[in-house]
């Protein structure tokens, strides 16, 4: 067996289509286009990398591919945090213990020659990617930009030193009229006024630019308390949120305003990977025509993101801002939901998702080692 440092783009393309193998049984993973992935590992088109440094890694055994994984840094993340931390993510691995100990021994190797006291994982690339080790509730796919895996990882990953730091929940939730209790409240707040909800704005692209450099700017300060934060640059944001347009429907997309100025915002996203799963990583010849044809027959929705700026919160902003969720998503014909992810340790948020008739339905873990 040999560990292969990724330099070449035939040795990108392993790495890429790695997964394919692992899960070409499992019914329920969601093949990434590969197109995308190839972006996504470009420099010269993923603005993470104007600010960080990243390594991919293949384990080669007999002439097979065998594993897979990344090591990166993240300077976002440790200046705002004031930590020293790396990062690994993107593991793939055979249910071989020996293997996974070469791909982690070579992460953690590179990590520590970037002087990072600690490896934290998985993480592809960030928080603000999909992150998180699917450890409870392997039975149904995963919601757009949530991760799924084999359950032997969790074995193989613990086997290797690595420690819990944080769980993360994500709740299912039939898709239903707005609960009459969280109506009533809702009514209640909105008629006290104080504040102004609206949906996003893309009437026309200096409309749609002012909402985004709206939902930036409330992003930026709702969020930055929250464990794993990690702020992004514009120039991420802007990638981000040009690889959201076309899935995004805009009354799943709520901006709350005081006074003209911003102070919360609350994004829901059509179930994208319900339109991937039938694609299998390709575009063409045929995945652009399954694209168009389920595009409109997409049966559940993600609660991606919500935040409330500080000087803003207690309000009611958040009551409202679930209610035209559920008014809007229940209006769209929509069958169920996701609010996730929500970190196991926000008492709050994990309430309110119980009490709106959620329950967890999976569970993702993130870990720790220390570097010696």
């Amino acid at each position: 067996m040999k560990i292969i440092e990724v330099k070449s783009k035939k040795e990108l393309l392993k790495f890429i289509k790695f997964p394919f193998e692992i899960y070409k049984n499992d019914e329920n993973w969601v093949a990434p286009l590969i197109m995308d992935m190839k972006n996504f590992f470009n420099p010269k088109k993923n603005p993470f990398f104007e600010h960080s440094e990243a390594q991919l890694f293949l384990a080669e055994k007999d002439g097979e591919i065998v594993g897979r994984i990344s090591a990166q840094t993240n300077t976002q993340h440790n200046k705002f945090h004031d930590e020293n931390i790396g990062f690994w993510g993107f593991f793939e691995c055979v249910d071989d213990q020996k293997v996974a100990e070469k791909l982690f021994e070579s992460a953690i190797n590179w990590l520590k020659n970037k002087k990072c006291e600690v490896a934290r994982g998985p993480m592809n690339f960030s928080t603000n990617d999909e992150c998180g080790l699917l450890i409870d509730g392997f039975d149904s796919m995963p919601f757009v930009m949530m991760t799924h895996n084999p359950a032997y990882y969790q074995k193989l990953i613990e086997s290797c030193g690595m420690i819990k730091s944080m769980d993360l929940l994500a709740y299912l939730m039939p898709v239903t009229k707005a609960p009459e209790r969280l109506a009533k409240l809702s009514a209640k707040i909105e008629k006290r006024g104080g504040f102004t909800v609206r949906t996003l704005n893309k009437k026309t692209k200096k409309t749609l630019k002012k909402d985004i450099e709206t939902v930036f700017t409330i992003y930026s300060k709702a969020w930055e308390r929250n464990w794993g934060f990690v702020p992004m640059t514009k120039k991420e944001f802007d990638h981000l949120v040009m690889e959201l347009l076309p899935i995004i429907e805009p009354d799943l997309v709520f901006i709350a305003e005081v006074d003209g100025e911003p102070a919360g915002f609350s994004v829901a996203l059509p179930d994208y990977n319900f339109v991937l799963q039938k694609m299998k990583g390709k575009l063409f010849p045929t995945g652009i025509l399954k694209a168009l044809y389920f595009k409109n027959k997409i049966p559940r929705l993600r609660v991606l993101t919500m935040g409330v700026i500080k000087e803003y919160q207690n309000r009611g902003i958040d009551a409202v801002f679930y209610n035209k969720s559920f008014e809007m998503a229940y209006k769209l014909e929509y069958k169920s939901g996701e609010f996730s992810w929500i970190l196991e340790n926000n008492l709050m948020m994990n309430r309110i998702a119980t009490n709106i008739g959620g329950k967890v339905h999976k569970r993702y873990r993130i870990f720790d080692k220390t570097i010696t």
